[in-house]
């Protein structure tokens, strides 16, 4: 018989882990994916619609499961019963499974009270309107905030940049738009040469930086530390706060992430794997969420008998940073060994997409799979491994400060 494999999420790992599978596994395993949301959503593509440049994505998970000749079970996972290999979900009933691949994400919430949030946490919804009427129309300021502990800090900077160019756009020229943010330097996750890209377009579109600084609400405003100084600004726009699912039955951290190791294995839990921003990995994107996706099934399938070598999980960041004109691309490849980072308007990887998983973008671009994800007439990328370290104490990598500088 054909052992039961079981994805548990309908979202950008979850999604990858099913195309992964089905394209390793071939017919030797029995898919199914279970999924509270109805629907997947591209939610990279979320930054654009507080500006009415469109909509992001949805898709019907129910066509996706069958082309992939997959069962969709439309339930969420309340809990994880691994001595029965078994999963609890929401309605009271139980699904067994052989082998269990937890994409489950994490959960969000809004980090301060004086502030609108995005992406929104729950239904209080803001855009661009909102956000130009809370400040005077003549020198107003807004704040666009990375509160302490948020690991990506991407879309804080697309949506300081696109405000910035409707404001003007608008007759708003008066308006000051400053970044506040816990980094030394705007994305110097990138590393040093995209940061320093990045810096140099920020200050072309007239918005400040202020860098190395942690903003905390008391009972009258948000401070800055260090220093104890109010944080200037009419409004303030801020990323949420992301935790752990902290699904019963599964290993935890304080703050509910599902540690993993190199292949995206559940220590102690022989048959679990976990990928996404659910798990102790501290950098909660997409890409990184799909290459842990990606080392997942690379296992599962090896040990089910297909003729896969299963690679560790080795993080290359991308990110498309949206401006509200041409996009700047970035890459680094934090484990180590290459380089100071890239920043360009051409495209680092192919297809093109916001989030440059190896079998979403394809998927979602209508192309074939490629092995590698460089552009055309590019030459081919080297990864080195992540330290193990990172897995034993991922929560040590400092997402404020350069990573894998050689």
């Amino acid at each position: 018989m054909r052992p039961k494999v079981l994805v548990v999420g309908g979202g950008v790992a979850g999604l990858e882990a099913l195309l992964a599978l089905g394209d390793l596994c071939e017919d030797r395993a029995e898919l199914t994916l279970a999924a509270s949301d109805p629907d997947f959503s591209y939610k990279p593509l979320t930054v654009e619609e507080p500006f009415l440049l469109g909509v992001a994505a949805r898709l019907e998970l129910g066509p996706i499961a069958a082309e992939l000749g997959a069962c969709l079970v439309q339930q969420a996972v309340v809990a994880v019963r691994p001595d029965d290999h078994a999963v609890e979900l929401a309605d009271g009933s139980s699904l067994g499974y052989d082998l269990l691949v937890v994409c489950a994400g994490g959960k969000l919430s809004a980090p301060y009270e004086r502030s609108f949030t995005f992406p929104p946490v729950g239904a209080v919804a803001s855009g661009i309107a909102d956000w130009l009427d809370a400040v005077p129309r003549k020198c107003g300021k807004l704040g666009f905030v990375v509160p302490p502990g948020v690991s990506w800090p991407l879309p804080l900077y697309e949506l300081a940049l696109m405000t910035s160019r409707q404001a003007r756009s608008g007759g708003r020229e008066g308006l000051r738009c400053s970044v506040f943010t816990p980094e030394q330097a705007p994305l110097i996750m990138f590393g040093a040469v995209a940061s320093e890209a990045v810096a140099q377009l920020l200050e072309a579109r007239g918005i400040d930086v202020h860098a190395g600084v942690h903003a905390h609400e008391t009972d009258a405003a948000l401070v800055l530390t260090p220093g104890d100084r109010p944080l200037e600004a009419d409004a303030v726009i801020a990323l949420p706060l992301v935790e752990g699912p902290a699904i019963p039955g599964l290993p935890n951290d304080a703050k509910g992430f599902i540690p993993i190791d190199e292949h995206a294995r559940v220590p102690s839990l022989e048959d679990v794997y976990a990928a996404g921003d659910g798990t102790t990995f501290p950098i909660k994107q997409g890409g990184i969420a799909t290459q842990q996706a990606d080392a997942a099934a690379e296992h599962i399938a090896a040990r089910i008998g297909a003729a896969v070598d299963p690679n560790p999980f080795r993080p290359v960041l991308r990110g498309q940073l949206l401006t509200g004109e041409d996009s700047l691309n970035l890459r680094h490849e934090i484990a180590g060994g290459g380089g100071e980072g890239t920043a360009s308007p051409d495209a680092l990887w192919w297809p093109p997409n916001k989030i440059s998983g190896r079998y979403l973008a394809p998927w979602l671009a209508h192309e074939t799979v490629h092995a590698d994800s460089a552009p055309p007439r590019r030459s081919i990328d080297i990864e080195v491994a992540l330290p193990a370290a990172w897995h034993e104490q991922p929560m040590a990598l400092d997402p404020y400060g350069p990573l894998g500088a050689d």
